[in-house]
């Protein structure tokens, strides 16, 4: 059985970090004044455990822990060099990426170039697109927990999309596809500043799942990213997704089976057309999207993976 690890890391993706907080170790939160972005703490509406604290920014270098986990290039460039002890530096480490190269998709060298420390990426994809160099690598698949009492009913003929920001995001986060194909099929936007691209809002973590439910179908609008957890919850409550045929997601979702994929816009309209008006169909391919979900998102597998990986660094 692994020993039971304290881990220093950086509120970065809350959703993720909830879900990575499954994982049976100790997780500590470096956190500022105010607590400003990277440096949140275990506010807000997820229902954290009691293995996940806190830790003051000034309070780190006093503190002990076993494994350092960076999730951000501000805190592995900036915090490793000016707020950890050198002992600290030295301890095991590894960075978790959660997004593909933004600057340029194929020949992007990764920022931490460490033959001692392990590079983990959330999607085979990502770890495709990135020039990882001297750095150890492994994928591990997203896992998710979602209510069990929540299931799709999918009696709304409408769709659903969930995006943060996304008229600041512009044409990556398909700014401008969400706004054409909601002209032509009826589609809901729900997420952080929604309503600047004429969305309802945001939605809070834990009754996203329940207020997806009732929608039709899940559109993801979304031209180049890693996998979006919400994309993933709303296939484990068993609802069918359509959307570009792009990143991660062309190798998740099955043509008629569980979803629909495409690099056409108007074939993706034509088969949300079609699922407004057979609801029966959107319910047979949300059930083949929860069982996706259960064989390749389960939180359990998700767990092993992380405890094997830090099992490994820390040996």
């Amino acid at each position: 059985m692994s020993r039971r690890l304290r881990i220093l890391t950086w509120h970065v993706h809350g959703n993720y970090l909830y879900y990575l907080s499954q994982v049976p170790h100790d997780f500590l939160l470096v956190t500022r004044p105010g607590y400003p972005p990277g440096y949140a703490g275990v506010g807000g509406q997820l229902p954290w455990g009691g293995n996940v604290s806190e830790v003051p920014y000034d309070a780190v270098p006093r503190t002990a822990f076993d494994c350092v986990l960076y999730q951000h290039s501000d805190h592995y460039a900036h915090d490793r060099e000016t707020l950890l002890t050198a002992t600290q530096r030295g301890l095991p480490a590894i960075y978790l990426e959660h997004d593909p190269p933004q600057a340029h998709p194929t020949n992007t060298r990764h920022p931490v170039q460490d033959p001692k420390m392990l590079l983990v990426h959330v999607t085979p994809f990502n770890a495709l697109m990135w020039d990882s160099g001297i750095t150890p690598t492994r994928v591990i698949d997203h896992g998710v927990v979602v209510d069990p009492a929540v299931r799709y009913t999918g009696h709304r003929a409408r769709g659903i999309s969930v995006v943060n920001h996304l008229a600041r995001r512009g044409r990556r986060l398909g700014a401008d596809i969400f706004a054409d194909v909601s002209r032509r099929v009826p589609v809901d936007l729900v997420g952080m500043d929604a309503q600047a691209a004429g969305g309802i809002g945001e939605v809070a973590n834990t009754e996203l799942a329940g207020f997806m439910a009732r929608y039709r179908f899940f559109f993801h609008p979304i031209r180049y990213t890693s996998l979006g957890l919400a994309l993933v919850e709303a296939m484990t409550i068993g609802m069918p997704v359509v959307g570009l045929a792009t990143t991660e997601l062309a190798t998740v979702i099955r043509n008629g089976v569980n979803g629909h994929v495409d690099t056409r816009v108007e074939g993706l309209v034509d088969v949300m057309r079609a699922l407004l008006e057979d609801p029966g169909m959107a319910a047979r391919w949300g059930e083949a999207a929860a069982r996706t979900a259960r064989e390749r998102f389960g939180i359990e597998r998700f767990v092993a993976d992380w405890q094997a990986a830090l099992r490994d660094v820390t040996r």
